[in-house]
């Protein structure tokens, strides 16, 4: 137990020290990760903690992240990526296993050991990739998802390269031994043959898919009668754990079969609180994966092999960066995208200290070589957020001073700037231009702009986060600003920085929920629209008409909610501190308890004036009529309502 508790501090400590000052310092999370476990190390190994088994339970954070994925991607659009699924996933992986294999080949290696190293390296980091796109807020960006595409392709070719690695096995190498073997896996697959296999597998995604379909609503159901919210998260983790079992017996990829889970149950309506549940599980999982990658870091052998290794994981990196420029280029990425593609997926990936461990069990790789590549593999990744940061300081800037697109250069601008031009701002901007107004939008997806500009719909290319693309667009005159854009993170900033900046400037900010809007709120803007909420009121309006309410009975009493809602959510941002959950703030609580009492009574006595009957027959069927006359006039009216929707 105190070995265990000593551990777990230690790791902790690491983390919540190393992690902000990288972040301050602008090196992102990611390598204030590694180099936290760079730090450790040599404690770790006075302490002779078996990192390989700490790694794989923190690999366990990658397929959390995948089944996060999932919940994003409804399966219509995962049909929509089949052609970069194929082509640049595809392409990737059979372009780098050439490239490599004649590299390793001309080096003297043998063909199956070459087959083998190009199998390792022809794989990137996911966890990496997507966390670090993900804090830059470049997902939705045309390189964001390129770079998922083929990350989800390597999840999918590590099926056939799991099969392929016992037929490369080497007589010379049987009955050899490394400090990288593990012991066999049990499996559900041991023994059959190739078509009974692959029938298994294709019953396990099956059962996947019927499962999260079918079964995900009458479990949460069940547990929702019990009242407990950590039941949700006990669910959570249960389907999420259940499923990566049930890929690994079978030989399939954990991080896959999550992944379609999630896909499945993007519709659900319990995709958010799924969400929310695991998304902590996840970040605290990648971070300790990340410092075991750093701590797993053989100094003694790289000092030894210095120049060679050196050598190796920069070659690899530069043969990786260019089959990807090629890759991009082939699919008309834009120049910037396509850097941002190529320099991303750069590195091998961790699943590539799986395939080694299991090459060496399996008699394909000498230990020296094994040992030497696990050392490639890590330096690889721990060198990726350096691409990520030499992308932000020489890459883009370098496009955007060079007007690469002649769209980024906005000549036309207007009082009324647009920040993003997807499902939101798309919508504002059509309303607008409907009534006659002059608008510049701005939006950092090509695929996007390409396609309005089919309806003649004219828009800019460019990261309207950036002060100086804001600045260009005009903002200095404009009236108006609209932050439509789809990332908490930098809606925060840009209100932040507009607010500040241009103080006769209205903005109208995106809020993605609830506390964003009061996020929002503390940066000083006063125009927030929760990006769910007029959908959700207009539906409580439908359902007043469905039980009995006329249209106009039902408008009245969805614009008293409105209001009422209003209210609340200007008395609470005061109360509301983004430092502590809102659950362990005990001022906020105890605000939200009281004006939930006074609203509840407010609401039935309006609802009863606007359906003209009494107020106890609006309650809840076994109300108490009694409740009404003991509750005193609630004192709402005194708080003033904003323009927050929340």
């Amino acid at each position: 137990m105190t070995d265990f508790l000593l551990l777990a501090f230690i790791f902790l400590v690491a983390g919540v020290f190393a992690v902000p000052i990288a972040a301050r310092l602008g090196l992102g999370s990611v390598l204030g990760y590694l180099i936290a476990g760079i730090l450790i190390s040599p404690v770790l190994a006075v302490l002779q903690v078996d990192l390989v088994s700490i790694q794989h339970f923190g690999e366990f954070g990658v397929v959390m992240m995948l089944f996060l994925v999932g919940l994003e991607l409804e399966p219509k659009n995962l049909w929509e990526m089949r052609a970069r699924l194929l082509g640049l996933g595809g392409g990737q992986v059979a372009l780098t296993v050439m490239a490599v294999m004649a590299v390793a080949m001309a080096v003297g290696l043998v063909w199956s050991v070459a087959l083998a190293v190009r199998l390792v390296f022809s794989l990137s980091s996911t966890a990496i990739v997507l966390q670090s796109l993900g804090e830059k807020g470049l997902m939705k960006s045309d390189a964001g998802q390129a770079s998922f595409a083929v990350l989800l392709t390597q999840d999918i070719a590590v099926i056939p390269m799991l099969a392929l690695i016992p037929l490369l096995a080497l007589p010379e190498l049987q009955g050899s031994h490394s400090v990288t073997d593990h012991a066999e896996a049990f499996t559900l697959v041991a023994g059959m043959n190739g078509w009974q296999v692959a029938l298994v597998n294709v019953a396990a995604v099956i059962g996947v898919v019927l499962g999260g379909s079918y079964l995900t609503r009458p479990v949460f159901q069940f547990v929702a009668s019990a009242q407990l919210h950590e039941l949700f998260t006990a669910t959570a983790l249960m389907m999420v754990i259940g499923i990566a079992l049930l890929m690994t017996l079978v030989g399939l990829s954990p991080a896959l079969g999550t992944f379609l889970a999630g896909v499945v149950l993007a519709n659900s309506e319990y995709r958010h609180e799924l969400e929310s549940d695991i998304n902590p599980f996840k970040a605290l999982l990648l971070g300790l994966f990340f410092m075991t990658v750093g701590a797993g870091v053989n100094f003694a052998l790289l000092w030894d092999n210095l120049g060679q290794i050196l050598a190796l994981t920069l070659g690899l990196i530069a043969v990786k960066v260019l089959v990807l420029l090629v890759l991009g280029r082939i699919f008309k990425l834009a120049a910037a995208d396509k850097w941002l593609f190529g320099l991303a997926l750069a590195q091998a990936g961790e699943f590539g200290f799986v395939l080694i461990s299991l090459m060496v069990s399996s008699a394909v790789l000498p230990p020296e070589i094994a040992d030497k590549l696990l050392l490639i593999v890590a330096l690889s990744m721990l060198l990726t957020p350096g691409l990520f940061i030499f992308y932000d300081k020489v890459i883009a800037p370098r496009f955007a001073e060079t007007g690469e697109r002649a769209a980024d250069e906005i000549t036309d601008p207007s009082h009324i700037i647009i920040a993003g031009c997807g499902r939101v701002g798309g919508l504002v901007n059509r309303m607008l231009r409907a009534a006659g107004y002059h608008t510049t939008v701005i939006d950092f997806s090509s695929k996007q702009l390409e396609m309005m500009s089919k309806f003649g719909i004219k828009a800019y290319f460019g990261d309207a986060s950036r002060p100086d693309m804001l600045h260009s667009a005009g903002i200095a005159e404009a009236k108006l600003l609209v932050i439509a854009i789809d990332d908490r993170d930098q809606i925060t900033e840009m209100v932040r920085h507009a607010v500040a900046a241009y103080p006769n400037l209205h903005v109208i900010a995106r809020a993605v929920d609830r506390n964003h809007v009061y996020d929002l709120w503390a940066a000083g803007c006063r125009d927030i629209i929760r990006e769910t909420y007029d959908s959700s009121i207009r539906m409580g309006r439908s359902a007043f008409e469905v039980l009995g309410a006329t249209p106009e009975q039902a408008e009245a009493m969805r614009q008293v909610y409105h209001v009422a809602d209003q209210k609340i959510m200007r008395a609470m941002a005061d109360h509301y501190d983004p430092k502590i959950p809102n659950f362990e703030n005990a001022a906020y609580v105890a605000r939200a308890r009281e004006l939930s009492a006074q609203v509840e009574q407010k609401l039935i006595v309006k609802f009863a004036e606007i359906l003209g009957k009494p107020a106890f027959e609006t309650l809840l069927p076994g109300a108490e009529r009694g409740g009404l006359e003991e509750r005193s006039e609630p004192p709402l009216e005194n708080v003033e309502a904003e323009k927050v929707s929340g």
